[in-house]
C-alpha cells in the first residue's frame, strides 16, 4: 500500500479495479467523512450521504468486505489495515478501521513525525506553557477531592479509574457503566536496534515505514480470533514499524531503531519475545544475526508504564461491536460523567483510539458548552 492510489492498484493485479472501485470514493471523500467517523454517534451528521455510504460497508465484517477482492495479496492487504481494530474480524463493523486507515493512507499517507512521537507531546506541553498552562507529573489522583477546585476537570482514564476517582459522586446508571467497560486483547512489545535493517525477501517492505506481519487473510482472520478468545496463536499478528526510512535521524550510523508489537491475549503472563522474533523471521531470514540489542515490554510492564494500558490493552477497551458504536455507554453525551463539570476524554470515548486526538477535542466541545462558551 503506498499514497498513490494508482499505484497501489497498478500493483494490485486483477484485484485492482475492485480496490480503486472501493477506496477512490472513500479516499476522495475523506475529509467530510471524517467530519461525522471522528465524533459521536448520536449526533446529525454534517455530511449524511457521505455518512451512509461509509456506514453500509463500515457495519460489516472485514471478512465480508475482504470478499470482494480474489487473490491472496488484497485479502491480506486489507486484512493487515483491519487487524488494527485488535478484535475479531468476523463480528460486526470490525471492517471500520481497515476502511479507515485504507483511506487516510491514500488521502494522505500515514504521517512520521520527525525525531519520534514525543516530538507531538513535546509541541503540544509547550503551546499549554505559553498560554500559561502548567503540567505536574509523578503525583497519582485517587479522588476528584485531591484536586484543586474547578470548573472543568477532563479525566483521560480508562471508564474504571474514572468510576474509582469519582466515587460515589457518579450517578448510579453511570457506575454501573464504568464498571462493566470491557477490556481487551493486549501488546507485547519488541524494540530492537539491526544493523543494516531487517531482511525482508519481499522488496517492498524494505521502503515501508509499517510492515504486518500475519499472512494470509485466512491466518490474520484466526490468529486475531485466538487472541481475542484468550490463547496465544503461535503465528501472532506483528506489527513492525520502520520509521526511520522516513526520518533518518533516528539511526546510528548504520544501526536502525525498529519497534514492533504483537496481539497477545488480554493480561498474557508469558514472554512473547521469541514469538515475535519469529514471525519477523519468517519473512526476513537471517534478521537475528543483525540484532544488536532489544528491549521488551510485556503486557504488566506496558499496564505499569501506563495505567490506562490494563492488561497491556493500548486502545482502551476491547473493540466490540457494542463498543464502537456506544463508548463508554449509551447516552447523548459520551464525554460528560453525570458530574457538573467533569468529563471523560480518554480513547474509550468516541471514535476511540488513534493518533487523530479527537477523543480529547470532543470532550473539549462537551466543556466549553457546559462553560456556555462559544467552540472553535
Amino acid at each position: 500500500l503506498v499514497r498513490s492510489l494508482e499505484r497501489t492498484v497498478q500493483g494490485l493485479g486483477v484485484d485492482g479495479p475492485a480496490w480503486e472501485r472501493l477506496f477512490a470514493p472513500l479516499a476522495d471523500d475523506f475529509d467530510a467523512l471524517t467530519e461525522d467517523v471522528l465524533r459521536p454517534v448520536p449526533r446529525l451528521p454534517a455530511h449524511p450521504v457521505t455518512l451512509a455510504r461509509f456506514g453500509l460497508r463500515a457495519l460489516r465484517p472485514a471478512t465480508a468486505v475482504a470478499r470482494r477482492w480474489r487473490t491472496e495479496e488484497a485479502r491480506a492487504l486489507f486484512a493487515g489495515a483491519a487487524a488494527h481494530l485488535m478484535y475479531s474480524l468476523t463480528g460486526p463493523a470490525s471492517s471500520a478501521v481497515g476502511l479507515m486507515l485504507v483511506g487516510a493512507a491514500h488521502r494522505f499517507g500515514w504521517p512520521v513525525a520527525r525525531g519520534g512521537s514525543r516530538t507531538i507531546t513535546d509541541a503540544l506541553a509547550a503551546l499549554l506553557a505559553e498560554l500559561g498552562g502548567t503540567i505536574e507529573t509523578g503525583v497519582r489522583v485517587e479522588t476528584l477531592a485531591e484536586l484543586a477546585p474547578a470548573r472543568i476537570v477532563m479525566l483521560d482514564t480508562t471508564p474504571g479509574a474514572a468510576a474509582r476517582i469519582c466515587g460515589d459522586r457518579l450517578p448510579g446508571r453511570v457506575r454501573r457503566a464504568y464498571r462493566g467497560w470491557r477490556h481487551g486483547p493486549a501488546a507485547f512489545k519488541v524494540d530492537l536496534a539491526v544493523q543494516g535493517g531487517i531482511p525482508w525477501t519481499h522488496e517492498a517492505c524494505r521502503r515501508a515505514g509499517t510492515v504486518h506481519l500475519g499472512g494470509t487473510l485466512e491466518e490474520i482472520v484466526r490468529t486475531e480470533a485466538q487472541t481475542a478468545a484468550g490463547r496465544l496463536p503461535e503465528r501472532p499478528f506483528v506489527l513492525v514499524g520502520q520509521q526511520y526510512l522516513a526520518d533518518p535521524g533516528r539511526s546510528r550510523g548504520d544501526i536502525h531503531p525498529i519497534w514492533a508489537y504483537a496481539h497477545v491475549p488480554h493480561g498474557h503472563p508469558g514472554d512473547a519475545t521469541e514469538a515475535v522474533l519469529r514471525q519477523i523471521e519468517r519473512f526476513a531470514p537471517g534478521v537475528r544475526e543483525r540484532i544488536r540489542a532489544i528491549s521488551v515490554r510485556s503486557t504488566a510492564e506496558l499496564a505499569r508504564y501506563d495505567a490506562n494500558f490494563v492488561g497491556g490493552d493500548i486502545v482502551g477497551g476491547a473493540n466490540s461491536a457494542r463498543q464502537v458504536v456506544l463508548r463508554p455507554r449509551a447516552a447523548p453525551d459520551p464525554y460528560g460523567t453525570g458530574i457538573p463539570g467533569v468529563y471523560l476524554c480518554s480513547a474509550a470515548t468516541p471514535p476511540g483510539a488513534g493518533v487523530h486526538g479527537m477523543c480529547g477535542a470532543n470532550a473539549a466541545r462537551s466543556a466549553l458548552r457546559y462553560l456556555g462558551r462559544p467552540m472553535c
